[in-house]
């Protein structure tokens, strides 16, 4: 069983060997790629040992027979095998990085401006609770406080153990999330259906993409937003097109227009790496999950239902009525339903007959 670590472990070795090369270093992209790979190995062959140092002491508690022992070591062995498959399990390439996130309110008018603000503050709270940094990068705001769109960064601190990353953890969020509620501008008390959809990039790296300045147009124009004496009276936002695809961002949050430009880059190399990816996969014919973009009530993955304080996931069917303290970030066990369910399918993947 595992037979397969054997041959990560000479991997490993020669991974650490490649990074004791300075010349490696030269290339950012190469070491950058090495130095992932050596800590995906490390998690693996660690989790390696710990099963196999188990199942020596289960051998030594039988032998002596130490059944309360052997129980409690079987129940470990289990969890560490199962810990173990998981990490062997083949990953998406971008489960590593970071997570670009944009939240557009649709149907339903103030009430889903409202709750985009709510979907954002979750994963700020989700993000705070496992040490990641959250940056807002742009937005388009209602005079009620909520978000016709906002688009914001999910940063975590170097050394992330592989599956923890914020891509690894937010990518199953991409899609239609339904709110049924109360709205604060409802007066006779009825309860209303609205939606907000939710986009999850990886965030791109200049060694991810390479971008010609050939490709680009860039605009700039007069900001419409609220945001400071200076924001409405320059042309501080910066819109960005890349005309190889067609693809259109904008920033106008910061004062400056060198500002918003560097976010608007920041949000494009991460389209354009999640467009190659997607290219890619159909290319090789992968069954890539595929995110709603159009936020329509009807084709929604997950619901909060707030007057039952209940939230439900369509996809894997997991229901729980801990609402109020899943909207104050407390995601892990939804995410966690998501995560069992793609590691069963990659499983599947894995025994079926080519």
């Amino acid at each position: 069983m595992f037979e397969a670590v054997e041959s990560l472990i000479v991997e490993q070795g020669q991974v650490e060997e490649q990074l004791a090369d300075p010349s490696v270093h030269a290339d950012p992209r190469l070491a950058k790629k090495l130095g992932r790979r050596y800590a995906e190995l490390n998690s693996i062959i660690r989790a390696y040992h710990d099963w196999q140092g188990a199942t020596a002491d289960l051998v030594a508690a039988q032998e002596l027979h130490m059944d309360d022992e052997a129980a409690e070591l079987e129940l470990q062995i289990s969890q560490l095998a199962s810990r173990l498959e998981g990490l062997l399990v083949p990953r998406d390439d971008a489960d590593d990085k970071d997570v670009i996130l944009e939240i557009k309110g649709g149907e339903g008018g103030d009430e889903s401006a409202l709750f985009a603000a709510d979907l954002l503050r979750m994963y700020e709270r989700f993000a705070e609770r496992h040490a990641f940094k959250v940056e807002v990068l742009d937005s388009t705001e209602t005079p009620l406080g909520g978000f016709k769109s906002v688009t914001a960064a999910v940063k975590a601190k170097s050394g992330v153990e592989p599956g923890q990353a914020p891509y690894a953890l937010l990518k199953f969020e991409g899609g239609v999330h339904r709110v049924q509620r109360v709205p604060v501008t409802e007066s006779q008390g009825r309860i209303h259906t609205s939606a907000a959809g939710v986009l999850v990039l990886p965030e791109a790296e200049d060694v991810d993409v390479e971008l010609n300045e050939n490709d680009l147009r860039i605009d700039v124009f007069r900001s419409s937003g609220p945001g400071g004496q200076s924001v409405n009276t320059t042309d501080s936002a910066v819109r960005i097109t890349h005309l190889p695809t067609g693809i259109v961002v904008s920033c106008q949050n910061e004062k400056s227009q060198l500002q918003n430009k560097d976010q608007a880059m920041r949000i494009l190399r991460s389209r354009l790496l999640d467009a190659a990816q997607a290219q890619a996969d159909a290319d090789a014919a992968d069954a890539r999950r595929s995110q709603v973009r159009t936020v329509d009530r009807s084709e929604r993955i997950r619901t909060y239902n707030f007057p039952e304080n209940r939230i439900s996931d369509h996809r894997t069917g997991f229901k729980a009525y801990n609402l109020d303290q899943v909207i104050d970030g407390a995601l892990d066990d939804v995410i966690a339903s998501l995560v069992e369910a793609d590691l069963a399918e990659r499983l599947a993947a894995l025994e079926s007959p080519k």
